[in-house]
């Protein structure tokens, strides 16, 4: 009974390791995550040009002028 048991849990360990994702998912995987991360940087620098868009006045030679006149 004992060898039957052995057998069991060794036929049981490599059906848990042969279950494990194959190399191409791995790849896909990986390239998915890389893909997943050039969109972010690009979401992040694309919201970062929005909010300086945002911060800079419409017309900055409007601002020189009025920066000019405080200074008088």
């Amino acid at each position: 009974m004992k060898k039957v048991f052995t057998i069991l849990a060794a036929a049981s360990m490599l059906a848990v390791v042969a279950c494990g994702p194959s190399a191409e998912e791995k790849k896909k995987a990986d390239e998915k995550r890389i893909q997943d991360s050039i969109e972010a940087a690009q979401r992040m620098a694309d919201s970062l040009a929005a909010m300086e868009a945002a911060m800079m006045p419409a017309d900055s030679s409007a601002m020189m002028a009025d920066t000019t006149t405080m200074a008088k």
